[in-house]
């Protein structure tokens, strides 16, 4: 599962093997161990390959700060199950206009059929994951009957849309990393091997589910509970990032997505952590910092993102990143 990395969008190292290149032959087990060694990062890779299952594990010790990516377009379409096992890192990919944050000891579900971005990461430390992709077609009928929550992400896949299980990474369990560490362990024969690493996999994506099913409970006020609200809800979040330029009122949003002000805006704070327009405003001060690193002027980003003038969009600016636009250039 290949993905081009480089210090800057000129020069590309393909990190990963094509899947092609990983047969799994008689429906068995196909490991594979690697190391890289460049100017920006050193890492080790372990990829193991069963049928409709991708697994690998990664240690990396990144040299610089930044990073970008670029897809390699010979990827199957896959959910991923992301587990950051230490070190930060943050990914904003210009596909889908959305950043993603991996802290230490953080899971979650992800589909990302394609990135296409920056990362930034902290270089004081050792950065390990382990991600466990599933084949979208076994992944959708593994969710067909299962919480709720799996099954609204199964339905955005399944139309090609981008998502992830939450907003809000969720701690990684002792029994996720008890499971993690058998798949790493296993010494079972070969035609066992694949019987017991897919059996771990379905396991983690049980966990993974009871999780976040727990913590949807519990954070979301007893009106938001249904699965009605929690669909109008993302729907309202999407819509928003989908008209970014141009936002509508909070009596508009409540009217395109079928639920009242009051739920709207008390269920956007539950399960985003953030009201409606401040989570707007983060998003679009977040895509004009990646603007502005890819060279774009500070009037023409001002611009894309709606602010009514390049002074509003460097105050807000300044506001949250704690320096201007103008410096952040050079």
């Amino acid at each position: 599962m290949g993905i081009n990395v480089g210090k800057d969008y000129g020069a590309w190292k393909r990190v990963g093997g094509s899947f092609d290149e990983f047969p799994v032959q008689g429906g068995l087990v196909t490991e594979r161990k690697e190391k890289y060694n460049f100017s920006f990062s050193d890492a080790e890779l372990v990829q193991i390959n069963i049928p409709d299952i991708y697994i690998v594990y990664g240690d990396i010790m990144f040299k610089q700060q930044q990073m970008y990516f670029r897809p390699t377009y010979d990827v199957p379409d896959m959910i991923k199950l992301r587990f950051t096992l230490s070190g930060n890192g943050t990914i904003f990919n210009r596909v889908n206009k959305q950043k993603y944050i991996f802290n230490s000891n953080q899971q979650n579900i992800i589909y990302m059929p394609e990135l296409d971005g920056t990362g930034e990461y902290d270089t004081g430390h050792s950065y390990r994951f382990f991600e466990v992709h599933f084949a979208k077609e076994k992944f959708l009928q593994l969710a067909e009957h299962s919480t709720r929550a799996l099954q609204v992400l199964a339905d955005y896949a399944d139309t090609g849309h981008y998502t992830q299980l939450a907003d809000q990474n969720l701690p990684i369990s002792w029994a996720m990393q008890n499971c993690i560490r058998d798949i790493l362990n296993c010494e079972y024969p070969e035609g066992l091997k694949r019987l017991f690493i897919e059996s771990k996999c379905i396991e983690l994506l049980v966990l993974q589910a009871e999780a976040f099913e727990q913590a949807i409970t519990q954070k979301q006020p007893a009106a938001l509970r249904s699965d009605y609200d929690r669909e109008c809800l993302y729907h309202a979040r999407d819509y928003l990032i989908a008209n970014i330029h141009q936002p509508p009122s909070v009596a508009e949003l409540a009217k395109l997505c079928g639920i009242n002000e009051f739920k709207l805006k008390q269920g956007f704070k539950g399960l985003f952590d953030n009201s409606i327009f401040g989570y707007l405003s983060d998003y679009r001060l977040n895509h004009g910092k990646e603007l502005l690193l890819e060279g774009r002027s500070i009037k023409s980003v001002a611009f894309m993102l709606g602010y009514s003038s390049v002074q509003h969009f460097s105050n807000a600016f300044r506001k949250k990143f704690a320096i201007t636009p103008g410096k952040l250039k050079g």
